[in-house]
């Protein structure tokens, strides 16, 4: 199976959900598609369908951001490329930051967001979709995860996404709610 990512962290989280090591990045050479949808499970779709027609192989794929209360929930799709450059991790927390500097704690809501999607060459397509809510912090802590990891704190928690374990973040994040309820839909239909 393939993941239609680059991305060596979500890679790992993925393994670690669906509890499967034989899952792999997308090949180098493969190209990109153009996400040009605007919702989250219309890009993963794009991504899914696009390394599945040139691969023969079954794909999964996700796309997630945050959505912002006091932003109309921006950056959304365009999370990996807030700040104007795909994959800017550094570059789209710090404009997020500034976006928020004068918004009072009580109004700094937000949830992050994901679709997972499955893809086979077959043409059988699955969709399962997660949440997670939290608040915004006014800068970053911890070293763990990626994106926006380092400002979101989980509700019900005291530390940012960036502070938990792999394990505790898997088990409340918007990735792991979408892909273990993808997994349980795999497993019901027999499929992988």
């Amino acid at each position: 199976m393939i993941l239609a990512s680059r991305n060596a962290h979500k890679l790992g989280e993925v393994r670690q959900i669906l509890r499967r090591d034989d899952i792999e990045l997308s090949p180098e050479g493969l190209g990109e598609p153009i996400e040009d949808d605007v919702t989250f499970a219309g890009n993963a779709l794009i991504k899914a369908r696009y390394v599945a027609e040139r691969t023969g192989t079954p794909v999964v794929a996700d796309d997630s951001g945050l959505c912002v209360d006091v932003l109309g929930g921006a950056p959304g799709v365009f999370s990996a490329r807030w700040s104007g450059r795909h994959g800017a991790d550094q570059e789209n927390l710090e404009l997020l930051l500034r976006q928020l500097a004068d918004v009072r704690d009580e109004h700094r809501a937000a949830t992050f967001i994901c679709a997972a999607v499955y893809v086979d060459p077959r043409g059988r397509e699955l969709i399962a979709t997660g949440t997670m809510e939290g608040t915004l912090l006014r800068e970053p802590r911890g070293e763990g995860g990626f994106g926006y990891d380092p400002i979101f704190q989980p509700h019900g928690h005291d530390v940012s996404a960036a502070e938990l374990s792999p394990e505790e973040k898997n088990a409340i994040s918007h990735r792991g709610h979408a892909f273990r309820a993808l997994k349980a839909e795999l497993d019901r239909l027999r499929i992988g």
